[in-house]
């Protein structure tokens, strides 16, 4: 397969149309058919590319376009029916790689497409840590179980980041906590047991029973090299 794509798009039609066409180019497809629909399905899965058309049912697509790229850089291509050119100034503005005038040629839809990700595949390659079924992105600083995005605050994806880096070696608690002192505490707790836990309840298919974060009692928290 090609690469994976995120159509946004709420014309059933046009989206089924526009699916076929790059599934036959071997690109894989999800379709949103709304903002916020979007941005959940992009929050919890992997795409090489998004296609955005800015006229949505519910949210603009200028700010689905704002809140994608404030938490990931993947490339955003803008399908706008509107004539004010304002529109795509402020997307490309906004963080979009290029846009495309509807009504368009699906071929032309395509070209624009392969040289978006021609252009991505020379930048810098993304760090990202595997272990079995789970990804750790970091320039993302996002984790992943099963290719979709798990819940934890700044502090505790340092503190995964932290253990993961040093997979196979036990931290202390005292370590811990010296090597993510310029990270923000949450007011409301700084015990990182606490943090582990909730970690723990992220990543873990039995957060009871460890397998990942493990616990070596009186030294600290192991890192599981190997894991399913």
């Amino acid at each position: 397969m090609t690469g994976k794509i995120l159509l946004v798009e709420d014309d059933a039609r046009l989206a089924e149309m526009v699916s076929g066409y790059l599934g036959e180019a071997g690109y894989r497809t999800s379709v949103a058919p709304t903002g916020e629909d979007a941005i959940a399905t992009h929050a919890g899965g992997l795409f090489d590319l998004v296609v955005l058309d800015l006229m949505l049912p519910d949210i603009d697509g200028l700010e689905v376009c704002k809140r994608i790229r404030a938490r990931a850089d993947t490339p955003i291509l803008m399908l706008t029916a509107r004539g004010d050119a304002m529109d795509r100034v402020v997307g490309l503005e906004l963080g979009a790689d290029d846009y495309l005038p509807k009504p368009f040629e699906p071929r032309e839809l395509l070209a624009r497409i392969k040289a978006i990700l021609r252009r991505g595949r020379g930048a810098a390659a993304t760090e990202i840590l595997r272990f079995g079924r789970l990804e750790i992105d970091v320039d993302a600083r996002q984790a992943r179980l099963d290719d979709v995005a798990v819940d934890l605050t700044g502090y505790q994806f340092a503190l995964l980041l932290e253990l993961a880096r040093h997979a196979g070696r036990v931290l202390s608690r005292d370590i811990l906590m010296d090597r993510l002192r310029n990270e923000r505490l949450e007011a409301f707790d700084r015990s990182i047991d606490v943090h582990i836990s909730r970690i723990r309840a992220a990543i873990e298919d039995n957060p009871k029973k460890p397998r990942r974060v493990i616990t070596v009692r009186g030294a600290g928290y192991l890192f599981a090299r190997a894991q399913d």
